[in-house]
């Protein structure tokens, strides 16, 4: 089965696997959101809770990123982990709460403790 699909995709299976399995399902879903939440009010109270968990969800993915890595994040002192959170931050803030410039910050820093620490 593996070979037929390796010889039909040109060695690009597996990336059909993950549209198929994994982008298309939760894109349907985000489409059904987007149609059903349209008359939603931004202030109502269950988008105020929904954004509440979304936040803290994040809050949690991103403090067990950082307290307990795994791979090669794990190289990576937990002193720089923490900097580029702050680096991350302060960026989003000093670019006028720009996302993009708040990652790029916090990459930045991130990567340069990297390299500094891989060898």
């Amino acid at each position: 089965m593996i070979a037929w699909l390796e010889h039909a995709t040109g060695g690009l299976w597996p990336y059909l696997v993950v549209v198929l399995f994994g982008f298309l399902p939760s894109e349907i879903w985000r489409w059904l959101a987007v149609f059903l939440g349209r008359g939603i009010n931004e202030d109502s109270e269950i988008l105020v809770w929904v954004r509440a968990v979304a936040s803290a969800l994040l809050a949690g993915v991103v403090a067990k990123l950082i307290l307990t890595p795994t791979g090669a994040l794990a190289t990576i002192p937990l002193f720089w982990r923490v900097g580029s959170l702050v680096a991350g931050v302060a960026g989003f803030y000093l670019a006028r709460r720009s996302i993009l410039a708040g990652v790029i910050a916090g990459e930045v820093v991130l990567i340069g403790a990297g390299l500094a620490f891989s060898g």
